[in-house]
């Protein structure tokens, strides 16, 4: 299915209260196949590709988080959704928190799930260097860095396709696309609108994710005034793959309680 400008893919699976799941810079709605699975018996699960990826239409110009964030109200407004939970992982995560800000009546409870909130000065030079690499040298550029922010050593050795196939992913997004995603990605700042934030969240992370990592996440805890906070052991920035289970646990025991702003 597509928006009514025919410019986002979606799909919408499941049963129960609804639940919007958002991915990556360089991923698509597939990187929540084996969670969704696991989520979809209690609920409806509605997942995008984002704009510039998956079966979505390039970006065609400069882009921000606010056009990202009316993009998936977009994608609610066609499937008829007035209000939903939320799932945002990395990007995505930073889109949740934009939505929660800019849209509060449209959600019930937000999982940030290796998001971002604001980067070091250190951390902005790093996402420069690596859009640079990938201006110069292509997407290769960056795959070997890519795969140790990604997946544990362990992971990649018992799992060589699921890394290549990431990968691949990566590769075969419009580059253009990805380089605005991981501007927006690398560099928007949302720290000092977090305690705008008045639903209940969930933030979890990787506790050795050098990109979304614990830092972030702590602070994230700090200024969101209903927050509850994960650190997931031994888990790099894909946690969707490698912890499909255990993310999805979490999520599924948050969403139980309580689902009322505050």
């Amino acid at each position: 299915m597509r928006t009514p400008d025919d410019l986002i893919h979606f799909e919408r699976s499941g049963t129960g209260s609804t639940l919007v799941l958002i991915h990556g810079v360089g991923a698509s709605l597939r990187s929540w196949d084996e969670v969704c699975a696991l989520l979809e018996a209690d609920h409806d699960v509605l997942r995008l590709d984002l704009r510039g990826h998956g079966q979505s239409a390039p970006i065609d110009g400069p882009y921000s988080i606010e056009a990202f964030a009316r993009d998936v109200v977009a994608v609610m407004d066609a499937a008829s959704v007035a209000k939903a939970d939320l799932v945002g992982f990395s990007l995505g995560g930073l889109i949740a928190q934009k939505l929660a800000l800019e849209y509060p009546e449209r959600f019930g409870r937000v999982v940030l799930l290796s998001a971002v909130a604001g980067r070091t000065p250190v951390e902005r030079e790093r996402v420069l260097e690596r859009l640079d690499m990938i201006r110069t040298g292509g997407m290769r550029a960056v795959t070997g860095a890519a795969r140790e922010r990604w997946f544990t050593p362990e992971f990649a050795a018992r799992h060589p396709e699921i890394v290549e196939r990431r990968i691949e992913e990566m590769h075969a997004a419009h580059v253009p696309s990805y380089l605005e995603a991981y501007r927006v990605f690398g560099t928007t700042e949302l720290v000092d609108e977090l305690a705008g934030i008045r639903h209940p969240t969930l933030i979890m992370t990787g506790e050795l994710d050098p990109g979304s990592n614990t830092r972030m996440a702590e602070t994230m805890h700090r200024l969101i005034p209903d927050a509850q906070l994960r650190i997931l052991p031994g888990l790099r920035h894909s946690v969707l793959t490698e912890a499909s289970e255990l993310v999805a646990e979490h999520v599924r025991n948050f969403l139980a309680t309580d689902r009322t702003p505050t």
